[in-house]
């Protein structure tokens, strides 16, 4: 199921909300009707009990009418004037708006669900909303990434909420089966994140993308253990982070290098300092040395691949090739990564 950002009330507490109202609606008439029985007349002729007022009120409220008891002196007719005939049109507002609410709302969602497929292309979809997920959506997000192009597929309950909560879409459903993923758009899709709790899934999760889209499709995953690591490249994911690892470092780096660990957090948390950024090589640039330019340039990307700085062969800056540099977290200049 496609939960959209949106907020509103549920169906049901709607329903419950207009079948209350009702009920406060037809106490109301009989208490009115109840002290000014004696304003009516039954055909029994035995006067008005309190089932008898039930009785009246439901069928005058309801338009059904059967005429057995009526209001005959001056002042109960304009009680049923000016109270009784507003309450009967009310009372049917609270029920065929009911209906009304119900089948416009699906309706509505079914026109938004279709425009939101025709207007999807080149997405995120972010396998997981756990703090891994949570992570992700958030880097994408402060680098400048539309959030109408995440889609979070999650099975659940609350992390769907906490995601439409926040905004993004949100697809209910387990993102190993290849009709999750589909209702996802993975076909059309830039790339797939995967950030599940578990390696199993991780592996499954990325051979039912690899199939799904022909390896056409970046997939990024995290796993726990690094042994799962090469599983995970085999089966078609191009970048792999090991989590358990990555951290088991960051713990070394704090006891033996306490400043390098606080660096780290400063180029990996946004907002403070310093922050890792990438761009396309300029015109100008090309020819240059990395070492030479003003920004400082820690890695160059040629064709995917990570070329080294620091060896004995001089780099130069080629067409097409990608700096990865640190700046000022308050420049604009470049990506974020």
């Amino acid at each position: 199921m496609i939960h959209l950002p949106l907020v509103r009330k549920s169906p049901l507490r709607s329903l419950a909300v207009r079948l209350l109202l009702a009920v406060v609606l037809v106490l109301v008439t009989v208490s009115i009707i109840y002290v000014d029985r004696a304003g009516y007349r039954d055909v029994n002729g035995d006067g008005l009990t309190l089932l008898d007022c039930f009785y009246y009120a439901v069928v005058t409220l309801s338009t059904t009418g059967y005429g057995d008891i009526t209001p005959v002196t001056q002042g109960a007719r304009l009680v049923n004037v000016l109270v009784i005939t507003p309450a009967r049109v009310l009372f049917l507002i609270i029920l065929v708006g009911t209906t009304l609410e119900v089948l416009t709302d699906q309706y509505r969602n079914s026109l938004r669900v279709g425009r939101w497929r025709r207007k999807l292309k080149d997405h995120v979809i972010v396998c997981g909303y756990g703090t891994k997920g949570r992570a992700a959506v958030a880097a994408l997000l402060e680098n400048g990434h539309d959030k109408a192009r995440i889609v979070v597929v999650e099975n659940r309950e609350a992390a769907v909420r906490q995601a439409t909560a926040n905004g993004l879409t949100a697809i209910d459903g387990n993102a190993t089966r290849s009709s999750v993923l589909n209702e996802a758009e993975v076909k059309n899709c830039k790339a797939v994140i995967i950030a599940t709790d578990s390696d199993e899934a991780s592996v499954l999760i990325t051979l039912t993308v690899r199939q799904l889209t022909a390896g056409q499709v970046r997939i990024i995953a995290a796993v726990r253990e690094q042994e799962n690591a090469a599983l995970l490249k085999q089966s078609g994911a191009h970048h792999v982070i090991v989590s358990s690892a990555t951290a088991g470092r960051l713990l070394g780096l704090t006891t033996t290098a306490p400043p390098l660990i606080d660096v780290v957090e400063e180029l990996l948390t946004p907002g403070q300092g310093m922050a890792l950024a990438m761009r396309s090589a300029e015109r100008s640039e090309v020819g240059q040395s990395p070492r030479d330019l003003a920004t400082l340039v820690v890695a160059l990307i040629r064709r995917g691949k990570v070329l080294p700085l620091g060896g004995e062969q001089p780099v130069t800056i080629e067409t097409g090739d990608m700096l990865v540099y640190i700046r000022d977290e308050e420049s604009s200049v470049g990506v974020s990564v």
